[in-house]
């Protein structure tokens, strides 16, 4: 269903084709971590199009196939705008794709809907990821394996930790300073 957002949120801004659409997921597209497959996008057009929620018109290309070129309708649009004021609920994962597809393709509707996605996310990383970059790794191993050394696993392990503790930092600074500038954006 994620799909479905994707492509409608891209329709919301231009007319595409599947071949576009999928052009633009392995371009500017593909920082938000959600990859498919041409045939994917194709089926998923097909489905939102039984749905009334895209159209298309049938653009002719000389000396190649015809191209469907997709548009949004009203139904398509009131879809998107209904997912994009729903409520959203952060994953347990840092950095899911959930995340950046509810900002980006709801984010570009209203910054009041870019604001809500990005303080709930904020609030959560607070909350659930805001470990301290000091705590050790608490496991006591028994290596299993003749040679393995403990104390090299355990070393290994905290600079794993050590990693992990400074990209969710990196990430909740970029919340903070994103519900920063979307707060000037709406003059609070």
């Amino acid at each position: 269903m994620q799909l479905d957002y994707v492509i409608l949120g891209a329709l919301a801004l231009r007319r595409l084709s599947g071949y576009d659409l999928r052009r633009w997921m392995e371009g500017p597209g593909r920082y938000i971590g959600y990859g498919v497959k041409l045939p994917q996008i194709y089926r998923r057009l097909g489905t939102l199009v039984e749905r009334g929620w895209v159209d298309f018109d049938v653009d002719p290309r000389e000396g190649r196939p015809d191209a469907k070129v997709y548009r949004l309708t009203e139904e398509g649009e009131q879809a998107l705008l209904a997912w994009a004021r729903s409520p959203y609920e952060p994953s347990p994962r840092p950095m899911d794709p959930e995340f950046k597809l509810r900002f980006l393709f709801a984010g570009q509707l209203d910054p009041e809907i870019a604001l809500d996605v990005v303080r709930t996310e904020l609030a959560y990383r607070l909350k659930h990821d805001a470990l301290s970059a000091a705590a050790p790794v608490p496991v006591e191993y028994e290596p299993q394996i003749d040679g393995l050394d403990a104390d090299w696993a355990r070393e290994v392990h905290t600079m794993a930790h050590e990693h992990g503790y400074a990209f969710t930092a990196s990430y909740i600074a970029w919340l903070q300073l994103t519900e920063a500038r979307l707060e000037a954006r709406l003059g609070r």
